[in-house]
């Protein structure tokens, strides 16, 4: 790993909220009066920090602080109302069940979607494809929309497709493992691989031994909000102390 290290991302005072209209109360539909009123969730508000080349970050926090919502945006697939995000990677991945997918599509097509989405050439994909075909261990199957495949199968080809599209960045959305006791076994050496290597990785997880373990810097998000940023030991701690303190 390169001693002089370039920052690949920064992320200032970041604000991201979702609008969505729920109906009145049972009350008003039995009367007719069937107003919808419009909700507003700051899912991130004054998110800021940043993360040089080469290094993993872990992102924790309990469910729906917001982590998910990060990663897609730093993946270019959510945009921020207010606040910069500065991404230097040259190609992005995001490893989460299914992202990107058009159902309709055959597994095969999605590969070739998602190649051009990541930024690779025609060349790139055409050299990959058999390898991500194999590596998914969909056989005949990647010839089906994507719609027929079972959750199982749809994680195998969304792993396959993220891991092998050497990406500058890689986005790990709770680090998940699918199929047989082998595939699994399989697919976790793989991500070790692409963790200790000279990549930049930005992962989600609940499991802290796994953050303490493959990351050096540590993001610990609730309600949309950083309550403290810094290294692993230190963060994990006082997040722990946290959800025990509020019986999470």
């Amino acid at each position: 790993m390169s001693d002089k290290k370039k920052t690949i991302l920064e992320v200032a005072d970041v604000h991201l909220k979702y609008s969505f209209y729920r109906s009145q109360a049972m009350k008003e539909v039995i009367l007719q009066r069937k107003r919808k009123e419009k909700k507003v969730f700051e899912a991130l508000r004054g998110i800021s920090f940043s993360l040089d080349s080469g290094m993993n970050l872990g992102v924790i926090g309990s469910n729906g602080s917001g982590k998910s919502t990060l990663l897609r945006v730093l993946a270019n697939t959510l945009f921020p109302d207010s606040g910069t995000v500065i991404n230097r990677a040259k190609s992005v991945s995001l490893l989460s069940l299914g992202v990107g997918f058009k159902p309709d599509l055959t597994g095969h097509e999605n590969i070739y979607l998602n190649g051009l989405l990541l930024g690779l050439s025609q060349k790139d994909l055409k050299e990959r494809m058999t390898e991500i075909i194999a590596f998914s261990e969909l056989g005949d199957f990647i010839g089906n929309p994507v719609r027929t495949y079972s959750s199982g199968m749809r994680s195998k080809l969304a792993f396959s497709i993220a891991v092998n599209v050497d990406p500058d960045l890689l986005l790990i959305d709770e680090l998940f493992s699918v199929g047989d006791e082998r595939f699994k076994e399989k697919s976790r050496k793989k991500m070790e691989s692409m963790i200790l290597d000279d990549r930049t990785v930005v992962m989600v997880s609940h499991s802290m031994d796994m953050i303490r373990h493959y990351c050096q810097k540590v993001l610990w998000i609730e309600h949309g909000i950083v309550q403290k940023h810094g290294d692993p030991e230190t963060v994990t701690e006082a997040y722990l102390k946290y959800m025990s303190t509020n019986n999470h």
